[in-house]
């Protein structure tokens, strides 16, 4: 896709989101219920052609395009709009504390030998299935979490109460040494997609609903570069707030392209 093609869609997509925005927002309010439909309606009164995958507007917003300026005008400091789901074909915007999943690039890297096989570096196709590929084959939510873990599905579609339709990249299950269960839901983004407040809450809502037995831990991971992994485990606090609990940084080299230096210089570490 061309810069120009880039660039019409995301005039596109902000000019619909911002209809249907004005369309509920008041001075004042912290959250309103949209539908689906709406975004047709947007369109049409906007004479704007929609993609054959609407949701993708709603996606394109929370995890490739800057807000939109009249959004961010209505925006409190200190404060973000977030697009939840909200039902089957119903969406919710809400008012939450600026909650932002960036890598800290001050952050030690680890390097750990790439287990990833050739075949499947070579034939992975797009930067997201190439991640949840070095992810699975690296065994990196064990070596990030301490549990040891097993890939149940990948891009998990299903409903919840509440929610509406959701889709999760990856799904683990994982056990510990005291015979503690774990339902880990996987959010993964490659490219310039970044991840998001709206996925977590999403994966937690999952976690509560389809597996309320387990103890949930969700994850969240993107490429820093060709080689490194960044890995976030995101909770949420007792007032109900994402925060980021921790964040490693893996890089996947070579075996002999770890020294003696690195290896001395992890023993320090925890």
């Amino acid at each position: 896709m061309t810069n120009k093609i880039k660039k019409a869609r995301t005039k596109r997509y902000s000019a619909i989101i911002e209809k249907v925005f004005l369309d509920h927002w008041k001075e004042g309010i912290q959250e309103f219920y949209f539908e689906r439909e709406e975004i047709n309606g947007a369109a049409k009164t906007l004479n704007i052609a929609l993609p054959k995958n609407i949701g993708d507007v709603i996606y394109s917003l929370r995890y490739r395009l800057e807000t939109p300026q009249v959004i961010r005008d209505a925006t409190p400091e200190g404060l973000q709009w977030e697009i939840l789901g909200a039902g089957r074909s119903k969406y919710k915007f809400v008012l939450n504390k600026k909650f932002e999943i960036r890598p800290n690039v001050n952050l030690i890297t680890i390097k750990i030998p790439d287990a990833t096989p050739e075949i499947i570096t070579s034939n992975t196709q797009g930067d997201e299935q190439a991640l949840l590929a070095k992810v699975r084959y690296n065994r990196l939510i064990d070596l990030f979490l301490g549990i040891t873990a097993y890939s149940l599905q990948n891009h998990l579609r299903t409903t919840v109460s509440g929610v509406g339709q959701l889709e999760i990249d990856e799904v683990y299950i994982g056990l510990d040494k005291s015979g503690r269960q774990y339902v880990i839901p996987v959010q993964a983004k490659g490219g310039t997609d970044h991840l998001g407040m709206a996925q977590s809450k999403q994966d937690l809502a999952f976690c509560r609903n389809k597996f309320p037995n387990l103890i949930c831990r969700t994850v969240s991971v993107q490429f820093l570069d060709a080689s490194t992994v960044v890995m976030f485990e995101i909770t949420e606090d007792s007032n109900g707030d994402l925060k980021i609990l921790d964040e490693k940084h893996y890089q996947l080299v070579k075996a002999k392209e770890i020294t003696l230096e690195d290896l001395r210089l992890y023993q320090q570490m925890r």
